[in-house]
């Protein structure tokens, strides 16, 4: 049996290699907003909570509201549509594509205690920006700390 000299340099050139193609691929693809094929498959969402509503903002270029399909079950926001290509090329060849069309979709938990029957969606230059109003019981609440003494009306001594 011949010994063989270990390259730590080499096997760690490999690894990253490795990760490399691991990113590259797509395996991690439902973090992206591009699939290993290089199509879309969702749009990219921020979701974030105001103190009296739910904001959901998302980027969909080139999608018009009719070809939009949003509904709230539970405490799930579906968000489908379509994009569709205006004109496609039958002359020449292309160089490169990757604009997509077609169906897209996602689906996002929410928080819950919103009312849905009141939600309102706006389609600007691209963005959906969709805002879920809370309803009064989940809304937070100031409440004001009072000692006895000053609800009683008693005015504080200081004992020395």
């Amino acid at each position: 049996m011949q010994l063989a000299r270990w390259e730590p340099i080499r096997e760690l050139a490999a690894m990253r290699e490795a990760m490399d193609r691991f990113w590259e691929d797509g395996y991690f693809w439902p973090f992206r907003a591009v699939a290993p094929g290089g199509e879309a498959v969702a749009p990219m969402v921020d979701l974030y909570e105001a103190p009296d509503e739910v904001v959901v903002k998302a980027t969909l270029p080139g999608v018009k509201p009719e070809d939009l399909d949003i509904n709230i079950t539970g405490n799930t926001l579906t968000i489908k549509g379509e994009t569709k290509e205006e004109h496609e090329t039958k002359e020449g060849k292309y160089y490169r594509k990757e604009c997509y069309y077609g169906n897209f979709a996602r689906s996002l938990t929410i928080p819950n205690g919103l009312k849905a029957d009141k939600a309102e969606a706006n389609l600007e230059n691209g963005v959906l920006t969709l805002t879920i109003p809370k309803a009064e019981d989940v809304k937070p609440k100031a409440i004001k700390v009072k000692t006895k003494q000053l609800a009683e009306g008693k005015k504080a001594e200081i004992k020395s």
